[in-house]
């Protein structure tokens, strides 16, 4: 899913111009923050790809000598459903966060105050680094760099207390439930035949 994002936020940046491979990364990587890190590999890879699929084309050279890319008329209409589709929950990657409290919460090993409280205290400290960011983002600063921040913070607020939920629930369950014992399917086999001679 990552790869189809960076897909369009390259497309998405030929709306003002011609481009050739290593601006992109330049301008992908300022309009984000440097938040989102993509390799020149990945950039090129995916250059070659919109190029292939007719979202953009080669328009010559700079004046360094450098191949230049412009989006096309296919490209403008593809990036303008992409504006307007909106991201359903199979376009979303999974998280690894949800998924290792999901496995911490069934196993009676596992301190899950303890696995929320690390990433709790990790989560906060994001959150508190992209808030002073923000703060520090004045009116002039680039429109795209605001919004992304504001997004960071707005998911790890909605993630702590996620945390907080999570922890609450899988603690008062466990609290429910006596501890397991043995299986009941295994008292109640019967006996082998050749076990009760």
């Amino acid at each position: 899913m990552q790869r189809t994002a960076v897909r369009w936020g390259l497309l998405a940046l030929f709306a003002d111009g011609p481009k050739y491979g290593y601006q992109l990364r330049t301008e992908f990587d300022a309009r984000t923050g440097g938040s989102w890190a993509v390799n020149v590999g990945q950039i090129y890879t995916t250059l070659d790809r919109l190029a292939r699929d007719g979202d953009v084309a080669p328009v010559g050279t700079n004046e360094d000598g450098r191949e230049m890319f412009a989006i096309t008329e296919q490209g403008r209409r593809a990036l303008e459903g992409w504006y307007v589709t909106p991201i359903t929950e199979t376009d979303r990657p999974r998280s690894e966060l949800a998924i290792k409290l999901a496995m911490a919460a069934v196993d009676p090993h596992v301190d899950i105050a303890l696995v929320v409280q690390k990433q709790r205290t990790e989560s906060m400290r994001q959150m508190r680094d992209y808030t002073d960011l923000r703060r520090r983002a004045g009116a002039e600063d680039d429109l795209t760099w605001t919004l992304l921040l504001d997004h960071l913070i707005f998911g790890l607020e909605s993630e702590i207390r996620w945390l907080d939920h999570a922890e609450a629930t899988t603690l008062r369950r466990r609290h429910d439930r006596p501890p397991p014992g043995p299986s009941r399917v295994a008292t109640e086999q019967p006996m082998p035949e050749r076990a009760r001679r």
